[in-house]
């Protein structure tokens, strides 16, 4: 932020901007008197950042405003959080604190700033405070702890949190690079997964497209310039595909508009790594959406009306059942609703259709918030229990005096990513539970009792043991006995926090004796591998295993959660760790601007380390991160494994660039390979890569059935402009239906 007297020009902009949103929250606001908090809370906040700046140069207040229109158009909140939004950064920044809000504003607004003061204070500082002995969490981890922990206190705290992460990015060009590949790696690996279990399908997309824009800049650019050039050659086609079913419609008395939605960069570019394909490859580019008002007085059910409409559309086109889903019978556990199918157009292309009511598409853009609206009015749903019970299966997660800072922050990460599947009870009632999940979890599902007594399952009929993995479409049974009780080795397998939780839990009760089990396990295994369980290997143990104390330790082990299969490795090398990271600690960070080329070693003795996890070659877009003995790790800024280590250790990050000379170098990359076999083209593929290129092949894995062939390539590269042009290459040649750079 900076200081200077602000022009007309500035206070014209303000008062602009203020117009747009006051007439936003006019529309929601119930009563003039809703809307005079709203007046009052603009007024004042736009005293308190008078003449403040950002670091773009325009006024301060722009960013409030900017928050505010967010929560109001883009979420649907009421009118205190749309103050709460003026005036979020009015207690950091300036000398007013909460209590003046409170007086002024109410204890409900002021409680919505101060939790949003909190999260700004933690994000702010959490690079400054790095004091504290080594056996302590990451700083990090625990202020996002302290973040989700608001989810207990009012939800409208991160849903507003969300529309300032949103506004912060959209604005992040200003911000310097390393700053920059945090904040996105934060965004992705929390913020954005949030705004999916929320059902912020718009806030979500958006912060996608921002993340892949700046983490992967070409590939951004090169999807986005086919998407728009798709749109132009196919737009007449989608029209004369929409009218017939604008017309059938109409003449069935429907009141409804049709939506026309095309991939968004983001999503088209996360299935182009998932599934291994090109672009071209890309089959559900465009959608319709079909939104209509639903009919009290029709005698159907919404449900019933949905699928009137799909009656009517699959008559003008043929549809794709594998492809129909059903989320109005069996709501996502996000609140999202909607029946969707894919239909073939008179041009060949699929289109896939997505039928909603116009509550459906409220939910289904606006999420909780809407939820909350409906359910306030008095509609009530079968999709409450779902929105609702994952709400407290949070708070649970966030309040257990068990779970670390760390572990809660990969639980929370892993409860917000994990995919979900749909089982069936012996009745037939469906159920949704997370991928991977057990037929014990399955039981803990259903009741705490069923399975706390669970001693086998039957799935599909056949009989299996607990820790049985199921799939979609299961129909489960489980297999209970009287006197059958919570086993520790359950935990090896249980992978839904509910049952874990559960399970953890009836052995508190006999904690002391887990303690003991535990103690005497790990002090059995360090002599069984040489050393004496002194005090010295304890606290070696205890660090590596990020145990808050030793009885900890022992308790975790004793429960199973603790696993000492690595110990004789722990052992090995936790004298250099530990050596290692009091130098962490200690050491003062130097200035973010540091130059790091890769290739150029240091004087500081600082080398670079290529990561293995993600193999970048020079033309990738990078990030680094700085260990204490100097070392430089460097990896993809799109890689997965770099996203999560920047949104927990922020203050590692660095900015590397490469070398001009590291081209002179070679790097290993994989290509893959799919497409029609023929004789000779395993010949012409070596052949080209061989002679033409000079490449040097370390692998050749490719097989051949049915007349199709598919398999990858290793080879060494000198940087990815090269890679690139081998990828054309040898995309023309004839037979290669795709081929793309994938991960070793």
């Amino acid at each position: 932020m900076s200081f200077s007297e602000f022009t007309p020009q500035d206070y014209e902009v303000i008062a602009r901007e203020y117009a747009l949103l006051k007439e936003s929250a006019r529309r929601r606001c119930a009563n003039q008197k809703e809307l005079a908090v709203v007046q009052k809370a603009f007024e004042f906040a736009n005293e308190a950042h008078k003449n403040v700046r950002r670091r773009s140069g325009e006024p301060y207040m722009l960013h409030p405003i900017a928050v505010a229109q967010i929560v109001v158009d883009d979420i649907g909140l009421g009118y205190k959080s749309i103050a709460a939004a003026l005036l979020h950064d009015v207690v950091e920044d300036t000398d007013y604190t909460v209590e003046d809000l409170r007086a002024l504003f109410g204890d409900k607004v002021a409680t919505l700033v101060d939790g949003l003061t909190k999260i700004k204070t933690v994000l702010d500082n959490q690079d400054k405070n790095k004091q504290g002995d080594i056996s302590s969490q990451s700083l990090q981890a625990e202020n996002f702890k302290r973040i989700l922990l608001t989810l207990n206190d009012d939800v409208r705290v991160v849903l507003i949190k969300l529309a300032d992460r949103l506004h912060n990015c959209r604005t992040i060009e200003f911000m310097p690079e390393h700053k920059r590949d945090k904040i996105l790696s934060e965004t992705m690996f929390i913020f954005i997964p949030l705004a999916h279990r929320l059902g912020l399908y718009s806030v979500k997309s958006e912060l996608e497209n921002i993340w892949l824009r700046y983490k992967e800049p070409d590939a951004y650019a090169e999807i986005t310039e086919k998407i728009d050039r798709n749109i132009q050659e196919r737009e007449q086609e989608i029209n004369a595909f929409v009218d017939p079913i604008e017309t059938a419609l109409a003449k069935a008395g429907f009141r409804f508009e049709i939506k026309k939605r095309v991939k968004t960069p983001y999503s088209a570019w996360h299935k182009m790594q998932v599934k291994q394909i090109p672009f071209e490859q890309v089959y559900d580019l465009y959608a319709i959406r079909i939104i209509f008002d639903a009919d009290p007085d029709s005698g159907e059910t919404e449900r019933d009306q949905c699928y009137h409409v799909f009656s009517i559309v699959t008559g003008i086109y043929r549809y794709m059942p594998e492809r129909l889903r059903d989320w109005v019978k069996h709501p996502k556990s996000n609140g999202y609703e909607a029946l969707h199918c894919t239909l073939l157009s008179p041009s060949g292309i699929w289109v896939e259709v997505q039928i909603r009511t116009r509550r459906m598409d409220d939910i289904a853009e606006k999420g909780i918030a809407a939820h909350w609206a409906y359910k306030k009015n008095g509609y009530i749903s079968d999709n409450d229990n779902e929105m609702d019970s994952w709400l407290a299966r949070i708070k649970d997660i966030l309040v257990n005096p068990d779970v670390n800072a760390l572990e809660l922050l990969d639980l929370i990460h892993n409860d917000l990513t994990s995919t979900e599947i749909y089982v069936f009870t012996p009745k037939g009632d469906q159920k949704s539970i997370q991928k991977g999940a057990t037929a014990l979890d399955f039981a803990y599902l259903i009741h705490t009792e069923i399975g706390n007594k669970a001693i086998a399952a039957k799935v599909n009929r056949r009989l299996v043991s607990l820790s049985h993995v199921i799939k979609t479409g299961d129909q489960i049974e489980i297999i209970t006995a009287e006197d059958e009780h919570p086993k520790r080795e359950w935990l090896q397998f249980l992978k839904t926090r509910r049952a874990r939780t559960v399970v953890m839990d009836y052995f508190k009760n006999e904690r002391k004796q887990t303690v003991e089990f535990g103690r005497k396990t790990l002090e059995e295994q360090i002599q069984s591998l040489g050393y004496k369980a002194d005090e010295d290997t304890l606290q070696k143990i205890e660090f590596a295993y990020e145990a808050g104390s030793r009885e900890e330790l022992y308790y975790r082990i004793g429960l199973g959660i603790i696993k000492l299969g690595g110990l004789a490795e722990i052992l090995k090398r936790s004298r250099q760790r530990m050596s290692i990271l009091r130098k962490w600690f200690r050491h003062e960070e130097k200035p973010k601007d540091e130059s790091y080329i890769i290739g150029k070693d240091g004087p500081d003795g600082r080398r670079f380390v290529i990561a293995t996890c993600c193999n970048p070659i020079p033309g990738d877009p990078v990030v680094g991160f700085k260990s204490p003995d100097g070392t430089i790790t460097v990896h993809k800024k799109s890689c997965p494994v770099a996203e999560s280590i920047a949104a927990t250790h922020g203050d590692w990050v660095v900015v590397p660039k490469w070398l001009e000379e590291a081209e002179e170098k070679s790097f290993l990359v994989r290509i893959s390979l799919k497409g029609i076999d023929r004789v000779g083209l395993l010949n012409e593929i070596s052949r080209y890569l061989s002679l033409v290129m000079g490449a040097n092949m370390r692998r050749l894995n490719l097989t051949s059935e049915e007349g199709l062939f598919e398999g990858y390539i290793d080879l060494y590269v000198n940087s990815k402009e090269i890679l690139e042009k081998m990828l054309r290459k040898l995309s023309s040649i004839e037979g290669i239906e795709s081929v793309s750079r994938s991960e070793l």
